[in-house]
């Protein structure tokens, strides 16, 4: 676990609320400190729609959806420019749509600024943006088919990584540091725990690398992928575990501040990525929930109660997303 400190946390990480216009415009920050993003998530919250990723590595024209496989597209335009203190938009009803209700996730890596790692164990160049203080980066790389490794440019080994084939129709590859090496979950579904040595090769991620296997949805030959990669820091980010109860008096899950953002995922049962936040939903009891997997709109359920903490979270419902018993 790496033990950065952290002032504030909004430099590195706001969430943001807007109503679209249908006009070019931008999107200010509200936090502390001013927050050039580079990785931009976006969701139009009262009507089904895609979610929406983008970032400043593979530029502001390229667009991919956590909810689905699709290649990566550059049409239409939607963010146009990361701004010192937020993000540009177009008219384009993806973000910006007349009267329409979004959430923005933002993250912040290094300005856009990128670094090329290669040599050592790295067997794939890869094209790394890394912040060594909220440890998160984006790489971006091309496929080889046999099995590799790429850089990541942390210094400290992944908690947790996705992985977006560009190229192809291929889910979502994400893995978290409570998985096997040989396993791995889906972004875009709700499907438990697959395990395949294809995803990175049964090697566990390291200070320099993330291990690739030879699957398609990692490392298929002279195919164009995106992986971002996020470690812990003490009082900012955290990658857990728990186990529910089934109770309505659920488990609390440590995390050692009050949580901003939350994303969960039964690891062995089929179930929704369940994501809240402190912006669409203020007040405990909390229960204003998108899903990753699906375009849904954003809904709202008295069975789906979570309280954020001041130093972690508490489930309150005995309900299969996220306290099943023995899950």
């Amino acid at each position: 676990m790496a033990y950065t400190t952290i002032d504030d946390p909004s430099a590195y990480f706001q969430t943001t609320l807007y109503t679209g216009n249908a006009s070019s415009r931008s999107i200010t920050n509200g936090g502390n400190s001013d927050l050039q993003p580079d990785l931009v998530w976006t969701k139009k919250r009262n009507e089904a729609q895609n979610h929406c990723v983008f970032d400043s590595s593979r530029g502001v024209g390229k667009i991919l959806f956590p909810d689905g496989t699709d290649t990566e597209a550059s049409s239409p335009s939607v963010v146009t420019a990361f701004d010192s203190d937020g993000f540009s938009l177009t008219a384009d009803a993806l973000g910006n749509d007349n009267n329409e209700t979004y959430v923005a996730w933002q993250w912040k890596a290094n300005g856009g600024t990128t670094s090329s790692l290669s040599g050592g164990d790295i067997g794939i160049t890869t094209t790394s943006q890394a912040n060594t203080t909220a440890l998160f980066s984006i790489n971006t790389y091309t496929g080889t088919g046999s099995q590799s490794a790429i850089g990541h440019g942390l210094g400290v080994a992944p908690d947790f990584i996705m992985i977006k084939n560009r190229d192809q129709n291929d889910s979502w590859f994400v893995w978290h540091h409570n998985l096997n090496n040989n396993q791995g979950l889906e972004l875009d579904t709700d499907v438990a725990v697959v395990t395949n040595n294809g995803f990175m090769g049964n090697e566990a991620p390291t200070s320099t690398t993330i291990g690739l296997g030879t699957g398609s949805d990692t490392n298929a030959s002279s195919e164009k992928y995106v992986a971002y990669a996020f470690s812990e820091v003490q009082g900012y980010s955290k990658f857990g575990k728990y186990t529910g109860n089934g109770n309505a008096n659920g488990p609390f899950a440590y995390t050692g501040f009050k949580p901003a953002w939350l994303m969960i995922k039964p690891s062995t049962a089929q179930s929704s990525w369940f994501m809240l936040d402190n912006k669409r939903d203020p007040y405990n009891t909390k229960n204003i929930y998108l899903q990753a997997n699906s375009n849904a709109v954003e809904s709202t359920s008295g069975d789906k109660d979570i309280d954020f903490c001041a130093n972690g979270f508490k489930c309150r419902e005995a309900t299969g997303w996220f306290n099943d018993d023995g899950e």
